[in-house]
């Protein structure tokens, strides 16, 4: 059976008025945003909105306030044609394709920013602003889509947090899920960046997952240093020429600290580039091992 119709629309006014004629038919809109060059992670979390919604939207837009690196920026992939076929087969309604000067227009002066413990760590101080570019974009969609209901990555789980409590401390009435994390068959994370790794490349970025698993084991097995904890992780990438680690830290979720002694409450992070792609991933520690979730290409 072929898949039904997707509509696409590029302007705010536009999406709005297909929002608010759902809204008239009594249905529920599921969201699910996204910066595009898709992959099954991303159709992971639209079949998780279609579960909770009766019409889903998705969003493409490659964010350009939350890159702290013009070049990553310029070489983010696009591929337009093929991600909507995939949100098309997988079933989404309709799809959200603002241009730069449709949610950033001449004069655009107004940003949305979060303080304290869940931005001055990790990403947050890697990455300067990129967080500011995060919630602005993510609070623009909400006001333009209207979703009862907006799922994300648990991969990007410093992102899913701060979604979180910005919906919380903004009072905006939309539900937030998490998808868990989806991997690929050898246990790397699924990312748009993935596809930019040469063969070599992506031998290197498998250490990743790999010392984050060494890292839970020997958790398991007893070790709560967090300093250890994080050296297995920066010995298994360390030994590859051209992988730079940019931080590796075990974080408490309850408040978002770091530790020196870990336990069941903590995740053990880690970005890294791999022949100057940044890669991010993040293990549970006492949880399951990797991978989480394995899905065939």
């Amino acid at each position: 059976m072929e898949a039904p119709a997707i509509v696409t629309f590029t302007t705010i006014a536009d999406q709005r008025a297909w929002s608010r004629a759902q809204r008239q038919a009594g249905k529920r809109i599921g969201f699910v945003p996204t910066m595009g060059a898709l992959h099954q992670g991303h159709l992971s979390l639209v079949a998780k909105a279609r579960a909770a919604s009766d019409v889903v939207v998705a969003s493409i837009f490659v964010n350009p306030t939350q890159f702290d690196n013009p070049e990553d920026f310029a070489k983010y992939p696009v591929t337009l044609d093929a991600d909507l076929q995939m949100l098309r087969e997988a079933g989404v309604a309709a799809v959200f394709l603002p241009t730069k000067e449709e949610l950033y227009p001449d004069g655009y002066c107004t940003f949305v920013e979060l303080v304290g413990p869940l931005t001055d760590k990790l990403c947050a101080a890697a990455r300067p602003g990129h967080f500011r570019g995060v919630a602005t974009v993510v609070t623009k969609l909400f006001n333009i889509v209207t979703p009862d209901v907006a799922v994300f990555g648990q991969k990007d789980l410093q992102q899913v947090l701060i979604i979180n409590r910005l919906a919380r401390d903004l009072d905006l009435p939309v539900e937030i899920q998490v998808g868990a994390t989806v991997r690929e068959v050898d246990g790397l994370a699924m990312s748009s960046r993935n596809r930019r790794l040469t063969t070599a490349a992506r031998a290197k970025a498998l250490d990743v997952p790999r010392g984050l698993e060494l890292a839970n084991r020997a958790y398991l097995k007893g070790e709560s240093n967090s300093l250890k904890l994080t050296e297995i992780v920066y010995n298994e990438l360390l030994i590859h020429d051209g992988v730079e680690v940019d931080y590796c830290d075990v974080v408490s979720l309850k408040g978002f600290a770091e530790k020196d002694t870990a336990d069941d409450s903590c995740v053990l992070a880690v970005a890294a580039f791999v022949d100057g792609i940044r890669l991010i991933d993040h293990i549970p520690l006492g949880g399951p091992g990797i991978p989480e979730v394995v899905v065939d290409e």
